[in-house]
């Protein structure tokens, strides 16, 4: 761990001085988990293929303000998620966003219990692309992609209590989505 945190850093360091060579590598180590992150939240494969390179041209340009506070793949992720974000904006998708609370009593839980954890996985995935586009980014970026309402609330530019209303409402939209197609198969 440490070995692999010394050669990072080093071609870091090269890619900061512009060296082909360790963009190139950087861009190898990587590329297939910021190209499946947009993938998540764009849900085209050659839109997130193009926003996963302009995201890499993007960080090689940024590369000196990488300060080394936060892992190099968690500051590159942000800048994936920020294009894919950007990209659905222009695209005049709609994300409006409420800020009305629900009461999260009226919330059910995801049926993982019908699910063998595999196929939960897989499921989960499918129904967070039939959600509405604002509940989608939402979910995709707190369930499938581990941020916080706090880091998800500074991502959309929105108010915390918002992302957790939509997160709630995107929740009860899941549970809805797997008990119906549980219900389909049985």
């Amino acid at each position: 761990m440490v070995e692999e945190n010394k050669n990072l850093n080093l071609i870091i360091e090269r890619c900061r001085k512009k060296d082909r060579k360790s963009q190139y590598e950087l861009y190898h180590l990587y590329f297939k988990a910021m190209y499946n992150t947009a993938c998540r939240i764009i849900g085209d494969v050659y839109t997130a293929e193009d926003i996963t390179q302009e995201a890499f041209l993007s960080a090689f340009n940024k590369i000196t303000t990488y300060s080394g506070e936060v892992a190099f793949g968690a500051w590159l992720k942000k800048i994936v998620v920020n294009r894919s974000i950007d990209f659905l904006r222009k695209q005049k998708l709609n994300l409006e966003f409420k800020d009305s609370l629900i009461s999260l009593d009226a919330v059910e839980e995801l049926p993982y219990d019908d699910y063998k954890p595999e196929e939960l996985i897989k499921e989960v995935k499918k129904a967070v692309n039939q959600l509405s586009e604002g509940y989608k980014i939402i979910a995709t970026l707190h369930i499938l992609e581990g941020y916080d309402y706090n880091e998800i609330s500074e991502i959309l530019n929105i108010k915390s209590s918002t992302v957790r209303s939509q997160f709630a409402r995107a929740k009860a939209r899941l549970s809805e989505i797997l008990i119906k197609k549980k219900q389909e198969n049985d």
